[in-house]
């Protein structure tokens, strides 16, 4: 089992008693180990009384680090001042339970070594020491291209109890790297990835028998790109319930930071005891990062990946992906070339399903309070050309409704409905192009926003995508399929002119619970999700 180290910085002595503190939240959060960062407070006059008194009353084992600016800390002084504190502190009545040195100064120095093997080298000592060695080794910038080397340095170094290797994410496919050298691991071993990217190696490391997963504490600064709180690991991610067997589910798109999904489907998880986790799995835009990277993930024999939700701007992608690899899409997806959910069977076959379509026309319907075959020739636009305007334009179209579509792009508006009409030929009188500013001389049943105006995580967050002056009133419905904790400018917008709304955390909701039964096989139990949000806000 992998154990939750929480990772504090001591920059300063006015630092210590807070660090302690910290500490002690941090254990009552379920972390099992403390990481003390004293490479700022080894450099003040009193540093070895004030570090001993962290290791005398730390609440859990610690493991002292005193980091070089080589390597991304704060130390700046002499390899021979480090390590003498290192000694003394090692050999006092409270010693760290492991001591982390970067494995560059380790090889560099004879004489180090021997001063470090006075603190963790039990055999030649009179005293029963219990401290261990990590030897570590970090790159901000990249993949080191030394990366195989490193780790077989460590592992040939007999002192060492553990090896430490940890490096800067280009891609998510980095994270498959680290998890075949925890793999091929000959002794306990650290493999993690930092900054976005890295996160998913930060949550698996159980799956793959990873030694331990930093995170950072409560309100403060994690000490090094990517890490998560300790209680976000363990609440909304699940560590202490991922293993072996754990199937891995996640979010893909770019953005994914703000994502709403792990909080929702890892909640849903637990209420059906389903061995599974739902990560953040961000993927630079553009068909080849999408390409490479899904297929990595699913080719990964050990990460046992069984699914995604697929958003922007991946829904077209996921369509083209299924094709390609000869798997099955639904009707709907299909049709409108747009996709949200990728289903992998055990079996290896794949398959692309839509719950954006269905789920955004239930909360039409539920703020229209009509039945679905009321919506045969209202007037809906729907504002927006990418992969969530082409699927809920096809279910509306599907339901009977006029739909025009308007874009800030008009060329891009027009290949998607004249897609839309070749490929549904008997809905194409039902579909046209309109203009952005045209839409406020004439009257429409309901507007909805397919666009990203108006979301926290966009470019432009405080926009709305219908113009001030457009018709809103008691005879007409407004859906924004972007979802934020408050109203979204266009809801604001449509709230001030008399409007009936309906929210994208409504819709967000209805298609997540839809994906999590293609997943599970199962329903998710009614409120669980809502719960969840609700819990995290």
């Amino acid at each position: 089992m992998s154990l939750l180290c929480v990772s504090i910085t001591v920059a300063s002595p006015e630092d210590v008693r807070p660090a302690l503190d910290a500490a002690s939240v941090a254990r009552d959060q379920g972390a099992r180990l403390v990481e003390w960062r004293v490479d700022g407070l080894a450099e003040e006059p009193d540093a070895l009384e004030r570090i001993g008194t962290l290791l005398r009353e730390s609440p859990l084992p610690g493991i002292l680090t005193c980091r070089t600016s080589r390597e991304g800390g704060r130390w700046d002084g002499t390899d021979v001042d480090r390590v003498s504190l290192i000694e003394a502190l090692g050999v006092s009545e409270h010693p760290p339970r492991y001591i982390d040195f970067e494995l560059a100064d380790y090889l560099r120095s004879a004489n180090l070594r021997q001063k470090l093997m006075l603190v963790v080298d039990h055999d030649q000592q009179a005293r029963n020491l219990e401290t261990g060695l990590i030897l570590s080794s970090h790159d901000f910038e990249g993949r080191p291209n030394d990366l195989t080397q490193r780790v077989a340095a460590m592992a040939e170094q007999p002192p060492a109890a553990v090896s430490k290797i940890v490096w800067q994410a280009r891609s998510l496919r980095d994270n498959l790297e680290a998890f075949e050298l925890l793999h091929h691991r000959s002794k306990p071993t650290i493999a993690l990835c930092m900054g976005p990217f890295g996160e998913m190696s930060r949550i698996l490391a159980p799956k793959f028998g990873g030694f331990l997963s930093f995170a950072s504490p409560e309100d403060a600064e994690p000490t090094a790109p990517g890490q998560l709180g300790v209680q976000e690991l363990r609440s909304v991610f699940r560590f202490d319930s991922i293993g072996p067997a754990t199937r891995t589910y996640g979010i893909v798109g770019w953005p994914v930071a703000g994502s709403w999904s792990p909080v929702v489907h890892n909640a849903g998880f637990d209420a059906i005891e389903h061995d599974g986790v739902f990560l953040r799995l961000p993927v630079a835009p553009g068909w080849e990062p999408f390409k490479a990277t899904v297929g990595a993930l699913i080719d990964h024999r050990g990460l046992d990946f069984s699914g995604a939700s697929v958003t922007m701007p991946h829904k077209e992608h996921l369509v083209r992906f299924i094709r390609e690899w000869g798997g099955t899409l639904d009707p709907l997806s299909d049709w409108c070339g747009a996709a949200n959910t990728l289903v992998v069977e055990p079996s290896g076959a794949l398959r692309g399903c839509n719950t954006d379509a269905p789920a955004a026309v239930d909360c039409l319907l539920e703020a229209m309070a009509c039945e679905r075959d009321e919506l045969s020739g209202t007037r809906i636009a729907v504002l927006g050309a990418g992969g969530v305007a082409r699927a809920i334009t096809a279910g509306l179209l599907d339901a009977g409704a006029d739909v025009v579509v308007a874009n800030r792009t008009r060329a891009r508006a027009e290949a998607m409905v004249e897609e839309l009409s070749s490929r549904a030929p008997d809905h194409a009188g039902m579909l046209r192009v309109g203009d952005r500013n045209g839409l406020v001389g004439e009257k429409f049943d309901a507007f909805v926003n397919a666009t990203s105006l108006g979301s926290p995580a966009g470019e432009h967050p405080e926009d709305s995508p219908l113009p001030d002056d457009v018709v809103l009133d008691d005879a007409t419905t407004v859906l924004d399929s972007v979802y934020a904790p408050t109203p979204t400018p266009l809801l604001l917008q449509a709230l001030q002119g008399g409007a009936r709304v309906a929210s994208g955390g409504s819709m967000f909701l209805r298609q997540a619970e839809r994906q999590f039964t293609l997943w599970t096989g199962r329903e998710v139990p009614a409120g669980v999700m809502t719960a969840a949000l609700a819990s995290r806000r």
